[in-house]
């Protein structure tokens, strides 16, 4: 195999090591380190954190590309390798990614959705058409007698139950080594960190997950799509595209946000107007019509230029990744807002202008005051921000300028599954697998932000301290 880099691969992975720096830099400031203590005091952010945390790895894995060697040479006898771009994901998730059916399939199925002509030769020897579900190619094809259907899901559910308890089992066993604490404590919630609430939402996922492997081995656990695809291997798919619109977005809008934000509160006067003005301008601008515009121009570009990009997924992935722009183009003016107010409040403060009256320079000032006193708001915002992104991107999509049709996300199974809402009979299970995995993913990263607020926003934590 050979290494595909793809730009949003490399800008995800880089943002894994800013934070993994971060927190690094964290560990040594004491000052710092005592909102991010709170944090995890916090039962619902830690909760939000373990479900985080599951779709961060699958987004992860999903983000390192290969193209697969193929298994004839080519004519020099040199290797031929693929031209579909596949992720250390998929080559996990194979069997949900190559057993595919012909069109629509329930979930759990062993028929498919829809009635076919069927040649079904007689006892006489001759040929009869027939009107009959077909049996799939996949779902279900173990079963020697399809009158086993619900035994073999129903044992293939406790299994998964009881792989669920054994890890769950390993993973307590694991928490009261390395915290030192007992498992009364841990019930009870005496411990500092509430582990009671990181086991417990373990424990459900894992629950979920356990039944979901042990079905999947041999049924489309939620059926399939038009043509064939698992639905459940496009709904984790889906993760990554979500991830990278919500995180690569925030590299865009955070230079603009934080210099322009921060530059118009601190000088004032026609910076402040010009500021001003740049973001009351984008405002005005439509989004969706800008967003437009700038997809359908890039997508010209590419149309042009097929040269420039060998594979499918990199031709996807140069609209996310203009899309990404885009919306971070169109998003940085709130945060700039913010800034701009809380600037023109520290600017005001004794620290400062005894700063101004040492000489001291005007970037020294902003790096070494204003700067570190409003990360808090920063860092509140983009993690509240995140899950209107990964919204943002579902619209989009529904409306025909998000990310490229050929590339997977919870907009495109929408937008899919909206053509098929008004046929009889309804297949509903691509718009719930969407919904459901969209919702649990958008849930988590509210909760975690809220802990974040409260832990780092200080009129939240004094208020709680005086009404206590």
């Amino acid at each position: 195999m050979i290494p595909v880099l793809l730009t949003t691969d490399v800008l995800v992975w880089l943002l894994v090591a800013a934070v993994g720096a971060y927190f690094a830099y964290v560990r040594r400031q004491p000052h710092l380190l005592v909102p991010w203590r709170r944090v995890t005091r916090s039962a619902s952010g830690m909760s939000a954190l373990v479900v985080l945390a599951v779709f961060l790895a699958i987004g992860l894995l999903d983000s390192l590309h290969y193209r697969p060697a193929l298994e004839r040479g080519g004519e020099q006898g040199g290797t031929v390798y693929a031209v579909e771009a596949l992720s250390v994901f998929d080559a996990i998730a194979s069997p949900l990614r190559a057993h595919r059916e012909r069109t629509y399939s329930a979930p759990l199925a062993t028929r498919a959705y829809a009635r076919e002509t069927l040649e079904i030769p007689g006892a006489d020897g001759r040929v009869r058409q027939m009107r009959e579900y077909p049996r799939l190619a996949w779902g279900g094809a173990h079963l020697k007698d399809e009158a086993e259907h619900g035994k073999d899901v129903l044992l293939r559910t406790l299994s998964g139950l009881a792989l669920a308890l054994f890890a769950w089992g390993v993973l307590v066993a694991g928490v009261l080594a390395a915290s030192g604490s007992t498992w009364h404590a841990i019930w009870r919630a005496d411990t500092a960190t509430p582990w009671w609430a990181v086991l417990l939402a373990a424990g459900l996922l894992l629950a979920l997950a356990g039944p979901l492997l042990a079905l999947c081995t041999g049924y489309h656990v939620f059926g399939t799509d038009k043509v064939g695809q698992d639905v459940l291997y496009l709904a984790l798919k889906s993760i990554r595209t979500g991830l990278v619109i919500g995180t690569v977005t925030t590299l865009v809008l955070l230079p603009f946000a934080i210099s322009l934000g921060i530059m118009a509160g601190y000088f004032r006067g026609w910076i402040d107007d010009v500021i001003q003005y740049i973001y009351t301008t984008i405002n005005s601008i439509p989004g969706v019509l800008l967003i437009a515009a700038a997809v359908l121009l890039m997508q010209v570009y590419v149309d042009r230029h097929p040269e420039l990009f060998p594979t499918s997924a990199q031709r996807a992935d140069l609209r996310l990744l203009f899309l990404c722009i885009i919306l971070g183009l169109t998003s940085w003016t709130g945060l700039a807002r913010l800034l701009r107010g809380e600037a023109l409040k520290l600017r005001e403060l004794e620290y400062i202008q005894a700063a101004q009256a040492f000489g001291a320079r005007d970037s020294y000032i902003i790096g070494r005051h204003i700067l570190p006193n409003v990360m808090h708001i920063v860092l509140i915002s983009l993690v509240m921000d995140f899950s209107g992104l990964v919204l943002a991107e579902a619209v989009l999509s529904y409306v025909g300028v998000g990310v490229d049709p050929s590339m997977i996300s919870f907009g495109t199974m929408i937008n899919a599954a909206r053509l098929e809402m008004s046929r009889e009979p309804v297949v509903w299970w691509v718009l719930a697998a969407a919904f459901v995995f969209m919702f649990v993913l958008v849930l988590a990263a509210n909760l975690f932000a809220d802990a974040v607020r409260d832990a780092f926003d200080p009129r939240v934590r004094v208020g709680g301290v005086a009404s206590a």
